[in-house]
C-alpha cells in the first residue's frame, strides 16, 4: 500500500478549561504573565502555525468556544469544524475532527491537542519520515519522550476507520489498545511531546522550562 503523501492537521480544542480556569486555547504563547504575548501568539495560533508545516491544512475542532476561537483559527487560515455535543468527550471531537479529513479528501492526519506545546520542527520531521518509511502494518506513529508517550500523532485511513468505528464513548487509548500491534513508537528528543497544561501552575512553570 502506498503512504499518504499529505497530511491533514487535526487540533482538539473543544474543551471546557475547567481546571485552567480560562480557555486554554487562548493562553499567550510563550508563556507570559501578560494578557497578551509580545508576540500576540497563543496555543492555538501557534498549535496551527505549528501543523501548518508539514500539513495541507488544519482543522480545528471547537465546541461551546467556536465564537471565541474563530477568529483566531480563520486568521491563521485554518477550518473550523464544531462539536455540537463536547460534553460526550475528547474522543467525541476526535471523531468530529477525522470526518472533516475524510470530506476533504485526506487518508492521513497528524492530530494534537490544543493544550500541548507544539513541538519543535525537527520533531514533526522525525515523525513524517517515520511513517513515511514505515511498513503497512504500521497505522500510527506515536512520539516517545523517555517512555511516554504523547503528541502530536500520525494515523493513516486504518487508524481513521477504527477511530470512527469505535463508540463516542470510547477513549482514543482504548481504540489504540485494541490495535496495539499496528502502532510505531518514535524516540525523540523533545519533552514538548508529553507535556500537558492543564491548570495555571503548570501554565506557569512553562515559562521555566524555556519553552
Amino acid at each position: 500500500m502506498t503512504r499518504a503523501s499529505s497530511f491533514a492537521g487535526v487540533i482538539l480544542a473543544a474543551g471546557e478549561s475547567t481546571r485552567m480556569g480560562r480557555d486554554k486555547a487562548l493562553l499567550p504563547w510563550p508563556p507570559t504573565s501578560a494578557e497578551a504575548g509580545e508576540s500576540g501568539e497563543t496555543f492555538l495560533s501557534a498549535a496551527i502555525r505549528s501543523l501548518l508545516t508539514t500539513c495541507d491544512f488544519v482543522v480545528v475542532v471547537a465546541g461551546r468556544n467556536q465564537a471565541s476561537l474563530a477568529p483566531v483559527i480563520y486568521a491563521e487560515g485554518a477550518s473550523l469544524a464544531v462539536n455540537r455535543d463536547p460534553a460526550r468527550g475528547q474522543f467525541s471531537s476526535l471523531q468530529v475532527g477525522l470526518r472533516e479529513v475524510l470530506d476533504r479528501g485526506r487518508d492521513a492526519a497528524m492530530i494534537t491537542l490544543v493544550d500541548r506545546p507544539p513541538v519543535a520542527p525537527a520533531t514533526l520531521r522525525t515523525l513524517l519520515a517515520a511513517y513515511m518509511n514505515s511498513d503497512p502494518v504500521t497505522w500510527a506513529v506515536v512520539p516517545e519522550f523517555l517512555g511516554k508517550h504523547g503528541h502530536p500523532y500520525l494515523i493513516g485511513r486504518e487508524m481513521i476507520s477504527a477511530f470512527l468505528e469505535a463508540p463516542a464513548t470510547s477513549t482514543a487509548r482504548d481504540v489504540e489498545q485494541l490495535h496495539a500491534a499496528h502502532l510505531q513508537y518514535v524516540a525523540v528528543d523533545d519533552p514538548l511531546v508529553a507535556m500537558n497544561i492543564n491548570t495555571p501552575e503548570e501554565y506557569a512553570g512553562l515559562s521555566n522550562k524555556n519553552c
